[in-house]
């Protein structure tokens, strides 16, 4: 509520040449008003003329907002953690420390399978000593060649191998099937801990690896040259932003993306490519492709023999492809909602406008998939027929079961997130590229 106080003699006051100033406004003190965010308790009317400001209020405020110190600070960690929140995992973990400390038959069974798994490594060594061919203990997981190569079945390389993998299996028992641990928490911790445990994999030193000791060998140590030459290469790369090496000998339209089009709509998010038929007999109703905003239009155009698109053309059908802009400051208040609006309903209103209305067979590639699916509800929703069919290549609707990347989501990592993209306004490719690097399985 606010409340008009009557001018006394100091408001109607003015200035010399000046106008007369108005009555000031001031809040209705409330029930418990006391003073903060510097509103200072009102003086009963008689004494309002003497009082003073307490000295209690002198103290100068916080000069930004704490909310701007939480994005500064979040999105400078962000650099260092991978876009990884730290308190996700500093949760979870604690989530699964202590209900494993609470559960000590949980804790008999490790100690179990740790024995009798050093019981097996010890009974193997022997054995192993006797008998060069003797069976391994323990074999890698489907998929695992890192251990395939027949120096690994020599001493003293095969005990690093099985001993890595025994510790393999100890590490999974071990938080995996945490009475208590949410759900959540119960599949970020394995899979973290897995990732550490593959950093000290002997496949992955050169001291406890035979592949490497013998090209050592052979190679009189200019393996390791190579090696450090490849290492310095790369760092100076990533800090200079610059691509893998080998990227520069791949030309668009030439190694790449050689399927002749051309560009027939524009607009701030995307370009609309236009591929023609090349046979006589043309279908009449053209195809769209969607590919994802974190991929080249190129994803289907690889070479000429490898190529969707090529086909599609030889076939006889004619190609639209959404070529997506490189996002910049500039379009930080772009939703996924824009996505769609401005990709592929205005890639729609584009090929209607060339092909005559005719009705479009749409295909979606990844998470361009999934904005297709949201378009395609959407137009059903408005009762628009301009899809005669649509088909989702590698494209998720239903994310309730979406892998390992589901272990990056959750409110701690969306909350840091956006204070990471809050930085330049978008999320740029150092920092979504390392979550999906942890997501390749180790072979």
């Amino acid at each position: 509520m606010v409340t008009t106080r009557s001018p006394d003699r100091d408001d109607l006051r003015t200035a010399k040449g000046g106008a007369r100033s108005p009555p000031r406004l001031e809040a209705a003190p409330g029930p418990h008003q006391d003073g903060e965010d510097g509103a200072v308790p009102n003086p009963p009317a008689r004494s309002r003329a003497t009082a003073r400001r307490s000295p209690a209020y002198s103290f100068p405020y916080l000069p930004i907002r704490g909310e701007l110190i939480d994005h500064l600070v979040h999105a400078w960690q962000s650099r260092f953690t991978l876009s990884v929140s730290p308190a996700t995992l500093a949760l979870a973990f604690a989530d699964w420390a202590m209900h494993l400390s609470n559960a000590p038959g949980k804790q008999a069974e490790i100690a179990d399978k740790a024995i009798r798994k050093l019981n097996r490594l010890l009974v193997y060594t022997a054995m192993s000593a006797l008998d060069p061919d003797c069976p391994p203990c323990i074999e890698p997981l489907p998929g695992d060649q890192r251990f395939r190569d027949e120096g690994w079945q020599t001493f003293p390389f095969n005990l690093y191998a099985q001993s890595f993998l025994l510790m393999q299996q100890l590490v999974h028992k071990s938080t995996t099937d945490i009475p208590g641990v949410s759900r959540t928490h119960a599949r970020i911790v394995p899979f973290v801990a897995r990732q550490w445990l593959d950093v000290f994999a002997p496949s992955n030193h050169p001291m406890t690896n035979p592949e490497i000791l013998r090209l050592a060998v052979t190679s009189q140590g200019m393996n390791f040259v190579r090696g450090a030459e490849n290492w310095t290469q790369d760092v100076l790369r990533y800090l200079a932003g610059r691509p893998a090496p080998g990227a520069e000998q791949y030309q668009i339209g030439r190694d790449v993306a050689a399927t002749p089009g051309q560009i027939i709509a524009r607009n701030e998010l995307m370009e609309l490519i236009q591929y023609g038929p090349t046979t006589a007999t043309v279908v009449a109703e053209p195809v769209l492709i969607v590919p994802a905003w974190i991929m080249k239009y190129y994803i289907l155009d690889l070479s000429p023999e490898n190529s969707l698109v090529r086909h599609l053309v030889n076939s006889g059908f004619t190609v639209f492809v959404i070529s997506w802009r490189n996002p910049g400051p500039e379009l930080r208040d772009y939703g996924l909602d824009a996505y769609r609006r401005l990709g592929v309903m205005a890639a729609l209103e584009a090929i209607g406008a060339v092909c005559g209305g005719k009705r479009v067979h749409a295909c979606g590639y990844c998470l361009g998939g999934t904005l297709l699916a949201m378009a395609a509800a959407a137009m059903a929703r408005d009762n628009e027929e301009r899809l005669a069919s649509v088909t989702l290549l590698a494209a998720q609707t239903d994310f309730t079961e979406a892998g390992e990347l589901m272990l990056f989501i959750n409110e701690s990592q969306i909350a840091y997130l956006e204070d990471t993209m809050w930085e330049c306004g978008y999320l740029d490719t150092p920092r979504w590229r390392e979550p999906f690097r942890c997501c390749v399985p180790t072979t």
